[in-house]
């Protein structure tokens, strides 16, 4: 059987190295926010091109602490697509904020910026624009008119490490930038993680006091905070696995190539791809024509493949957001129900890449 995703096998081709790194951890008798996050923090930064980064529990929280460093406040409203991961709804209605949908392009899935302006009202405090699937939005105009309006601009790059617009890191370009290292992403630990960067140092500071208790120093507090703290082990894994990020974002590029070049199938619309964009195919996601969506899931299931979808309900029609949604947003709603994620991950062996192929082929 062939998933769409297989994080096992990134673990299998590292092996070594972790259980060596996870010995080092162990022995080192330090096991919260010690030298292995720092280090990690620092190289993320490096690599990413941002002056701070700051290692937290997970994606959500990185969203979540970011919203709070700017004070977001209950009936503050923020913009985003409703083509999201829950975490990012999930993130702005913790801090009691509410989401404000725009529909997205057809083409590639990411924000139609055609309707930004439009959802801007007095109450709007924030952007948090998603570079879906490893695709960067069109985050230069964003950019523009989150200047324009003095609004913060936060880029969810849960789904994007690496991913580059007009050569330049997708994650540089907003007052915050978030990232999650969940086992399946680009970029992944065995477990939960993520990281918030920016180049602001007071935002920065912001993030760290509220990181941990609103600590200045142990047990000494200046302002609310939280337990949203990055552990040694997770920031050990992390920084073996920085080191392959390029060569697996490399191995994702060129299946989602093979894919593009080699599935002919007419029942199969595939994604279109932007010269000016550096897709990293976190997802390979094909839709599907004529309303057989799961007529093809089930005739790939019974060929051995495992597909996904991401994401069958929008946030827009989950229970708990409906009622902040009022606006029609029909490429959402079209997409929603034909989109497939057709298995790409970096240890994918060509033998299967070609039996994907084959199999959706004569489909």
């Amino acid at each position: 059987m062939i998933y769409f995703a297989n994080p096992k096998s990134e673990y299998l081709y590292l092996k070594n190295k972790i259980h060596r790194k996870i010995s080092d951890v162990l022995n080192s008798n330090s096991y919260i926010l010690g030298n292995e996050v720092k280090k990690f923090e620092k190289n993320f930064s490096k690599y990413l091109g941002t002056k701070y980064s700051l290692g937290v529990s997970n994606g959500t929280d990185a969203l979540i602490l970011a919203l709070r460093a700017i004070d977001i406040k209950r009936g503050d409203e923020v913009i985003t697509t409703s083509h999201t991961a829950f975490a990012t709804i999930a993130a702005i209605r913790e801090v009691g904020a509410i989401p404000v949908f725009i529909d997205i392009k057809e083409d590639d899935f990411t924000i139609d910026t055609k309707y930004l302006k439009k959802k801007i009202t007095k109450k709007t405090k924030a952007i948090i624009v998603v570079h879906i699937y490893g695709n960067p939005a069109d985050i230069l105009t964003v950019q523009k008119i989150a200047k324009k309006n003095k609004l913060t601009l936060i880029e969810d790059c849960a789904q994007a490490h690496g991913a580059e617009y007009d050569k330049k890191k997708v994650g540089t370009f907003g007052d915050f930038s978030c990232f999650s290292f969940y086992p399946t992403k680009n970029l992944s630990t065995f477990g939960d993680a993520g990281m918030v960067s920016t180049n602001n140092y007071k935002l920065f500071n912001r993030l760290k006091l509220s990181r941990e208790y609103g600590w200045i120093k142990k047990n000494f507090s200046v302002k609310d905070g939280y337990n949203k703290r990055l552990d040694e082990l997770h920031a050990a894994i992390l920084n073996i696995k920085l080191s392959y990020l390029e060569k697996f974002n490399n191995k994702r590029i060129l299946i989602a190539k093979k894919f593009l070049n080699s599935i002919k199938s007419k029942k199969i619309i595939l994604p279109k791809i932007s010269n000016l964009k550096k897709h990293v195919f976190h997802l390979f996601v094909i839709r599907v024509k004529n309303k057989e969506r799961s007529k093809f899931l089930n005739y790939l299931k019974k060929n051995g493949i495992i597909a996904g979808i991401h994401y069958p309900i929008p946030n827009h029609k989950q229970k708990p957001y409906k009622i902040f949604h009022k606006s029609k947003l029909p490429i959402t709603d079209k997409i929603s129900k034909e989109i497939v994620s057709l298995p790409n991950f970096p240890l994918l062996s060509n033998k299967e890449v070609n039996k994907i192929i084959n199999i959706v082929n004569r489909y």
